[in-house]
Order: C-alpha cells, then structure tokens, then sequence
C-alpha cells in the first residue's frame, strides 16, 4: 500500500490521474473527516476550514478540479500531513 505523502506527491505533480480510493486517503491524512454521503457526493469536513469539500469519482478516478479546491485549501489553510 502506498503511503500518502507519496499519494500526495503524485498528486501535486499529476491531478487529473488518480484514483478515488488514493484521493480519499489523501484527504484524511490531512485531517479530513467523512461528514456523510449523498449519492455519489462524499462530503468531507475539516476543523481548520469553514465549509465542506465536496468530492464524487468519475468512475474510479477523482476529479481533477475537485484535486485543485483540496490543494487550494492546503495552501490557504496551511494544512499538514498526519501520517
């Protein structure tokens, strides 16, 4: 099983090509917590963030655009890893 800081660094360097199930992984590793599921909307929640993120898969990959909100919320929120 792969890590997620190296998840992580894949996705820096390659958003729009990974799974869902790796995004996912990423996400907590970085405080995320599941809030609920909506039909296919995983909506996760972080204490550092005032709103929600809200992801789906497109098939088993994760959105790109979707990657680009959770690293714009790293970088505004200066969030870390937790591995």
């Amino acid at each position: 099983m792969v890590k997620p800081s190296k998840l992580y660094q894949r996705l820096i360097g390659n958003p729009t090509a990974i799974k869902f199930s790796d995004f996912q992984r990423v996400l907590e590793a970085f405080g995320f917590t599941l809030d609920r599921i909506k039909g296919s909307h995983h909506i996760y929640k972080h204490p550092s963030i005032p709103r929600p993120l809200s992801v789906q898969p497109v098939g088993k990959m994760a959105k790109p655009y979707q990657i680009d909100q959770f690293l714009d919320n790293v970088e505004e929120f200066g969030l870390t890893m937790d591995e």
